[in-house]
């Protein structure tokens, strides 16, 4: 009994590959008629660490990701140098990191400021109309 097969002597297949065109630019698509520019800013907030150095503070920067084994979100903090030409923030203050281009070897952010979310309303700042009665601080007895 004789096997005819190309794999009796561990010999392979002559595989035949498409031949390939040789390579010819294209022009480039033309620009489109409205040039539309879509600018994404990697911002951040965060509180104030350190701001001891000119014109500079350390911005710990608080975010939330998934445990890589148990699934669970867990805090994560990053520190970064942010430049503050005033020197106006002090340690504790909320700022907003804004993407800029790099200051220096460790600075990329300009740090902005940022309303408080939690601060209390003082009473006086709501107008009676609103209520559609006086407040008790406002009466005259």
């Amino acid at each position: 009994m004789i096997l005819t097969s190309p794999f009796i002597h561990g010999a392979l297949p002559s595989l035949r590959l498409p031949k390939l065109q040789p390579f010819s630019p294209s022009p480039p698509p033309p620009p489109p008629s409205i040039s539309i520019s879509i600018k994404a800013m990697k911002t951040m907030q965060g509180r104030v660490v350190c701001a001891t150095n000119d014109k500079t503070v350390a911005v710990e920067v608080v975010r939330l990701a998934p445990h890589p084994k148990y699934k669970r979100r867990v805090r994560k903090k990053k520190i970064y140098q942010a430049h503050d030409a005033d020197n106006r923030f002090r340690v504790g203050d909320f700022v907003q990191l804004e993407q800029s281009r790099p200051i220096s070897k460790t600075k990329s952010f300009i740090a902005l400021p940022v309303t408080a979310k939690n601060v209390p309303k003082s009473p006086d700042s709501i107008p009676e109309e609103l209520l559609g009665i006086p407040l008790q601080s406002q009466q005259q007895e």
